[in-house]
């Protein structure tokens, strides 16, 4: 079993920013595996289902994204899941608009909610793939850009990365992470 965590912030008003593609890429995967993630449980709302024969708990935290590490980690436990069992889907300002890097461990990169993860569940040894949302402009303050929406160019790129996370989480599922890490990166 293995759970896979899209980082973002709850509400309307989040929705379509920059900071929520990992939020996008799990409501994709539910669409694929043909589960809703609606069920509450340890501040999360969550979808079960199977991949390729392995099940899956998709995990969309709740807490803001600052906080993911406290809906996070009582999960693990409760399911019994080790860090290295869980895969983070999470926006990154450093990869071009549209690029995704998968990693199995890492520091957070300054990005906070990997920090929260990081220090909840006391390792930096968490899976990941990192979806590239670009760099602010100079003259845009940071939290103004990620929780600013894509363009529309913008966000066809982000629409394909998704896509491409789904096969890089399939890939991960079944050949391993070694694998997709070369296909993918």
């Amino acid at each position: 079993m293995r759970l896979i965590v899209g980082l973002g912030n709850p509400g309307r008003k989040y929705e379509n920013t920059r900071h929520n593609v990992g939020f996008r890429a799990i409501d994709y995967l539910a669409r694929e595996i043909g589960t809703k993630v609606e069920k509450e449980k340890y501040k999360a709302l969550l979808g079960e289902g199977l991949v390729r024969g392995e099940k899956v708990i998709l995990v969309k935290p709740q807490t803001f994204m600052n906080l993911s590490g406290e809906a996070v980690a009582p999960l693990a436990a409760w399911y019994k899941v080790n860090p290295s069992e869980i895969l983070v889907l999470y926006d990154d300002l450093a990869l071009e608009v549209g690029k995704l890097r998968i990693r199995v461990k890492g520091s957070h990169g300054g990005h906070n909610g990997m920090r929260s993860l990081i220090a909840h569940l006391k390792t930096e040894s968490i899976p990941r793939i990192r979806l590239g949302i670009g760099q602010a402009p100079p003259e845009w303050d940071v939290a103004d850009y990620v929780l600013g929406s894509f363009s529309s160019l913008e966000n066809k790129q982000i629409e394909e990365s998704i896509i491409q996370t789904g096969k890089a989480v399939e890939m991960i599922l079944t050949q391993g992470l070694e694998k997709a890490m070369s296909k993918f990166n």
